[in-house]
């Protein structure tokens, strides 16, 4: 099974707009058209409240709450349990799936979504669940990265938050060298 694309499908829905039917099945890989064909609109609101939740592990991870984190993938977990079996098209294409067959795909999608993320978090730890840090964006990624230190959803984000930075303390420091205007003197009256 590659738990890193079942966690990738988490990322990917807490991410997706969800206004409609139309943008869920967007979040479907050609791979899983399937999915897209037979998803309904009872699926979305499962959907949703499962972009809610997923969110929140994510911010649970960001600010350092692996406990809070764990509660709620436990609880998901619950809710949308792995029941693995083998499938496939011939004898030369046997993969794992997560789940029985005849699952909604709520229920696919979500097992997947949410075992992937709870493998990651085991292998990796919570402090790798992040937040975009341009405040304009508040999309979440997996950081991949060898030291832990990424702050961005992606290089866009990172260089439009540089950029933005960058123009802000350009305009400060021009700002700190115009002198102020000169006030006028006050006339001091003498005292008799």
């Amino acid at each position: 099974m590659n738990f890193d694309a079942y966690a990738r499908t988490g990322v990917d829905l807490v991410n997706a707009r969800l206004d409609d039917l139309d943008d869920l099945r967007a979040i479907f890989p050609d791979d899983n058209a399937w999915m897209r064909d037979e998803v309904a609109e009872r699926d979305l609101a499962i959907f949703r409240r499962a972009q809610k939740r997923l969110r929140d592990v994510f911010e649970y991870g960001t600010s350092g709450r692996d406990a809070d984190a764990v509660t709620e993938l436990n609880a998901l977990l619950e809710a949308f349990p792995v029941q693995p079996r083998i499938s496939g098209h011939d004898s030369s294409d046997w993969h794992m799936h997560v789940t029985s067959r005849g699952a909604s795909v709520s229920s696919e999608y979500l097992a997947g979504a949410v075992w992937g993320l709870s493998v990651w978090l085991c292998e990796y730890g919570s402090a790798r669940f992040g937040v975009c840090a341009d405040e304009r964006c508040g999309n979440v990624y997996l950081d991949t990265s060898s030291n832990c230190c990424r702050r961005f959803c992606s290089e866009r984000c990172a260089t439009r938050s540089h950029v933005a930075a960058h123009r802000a303390r350009k305009r400060a420091a021009v700002g700190e060298q115009v002198p102020a205007p000169a006030q006028p003197a006050e006339t001091l009256t003498p005292v008799s």
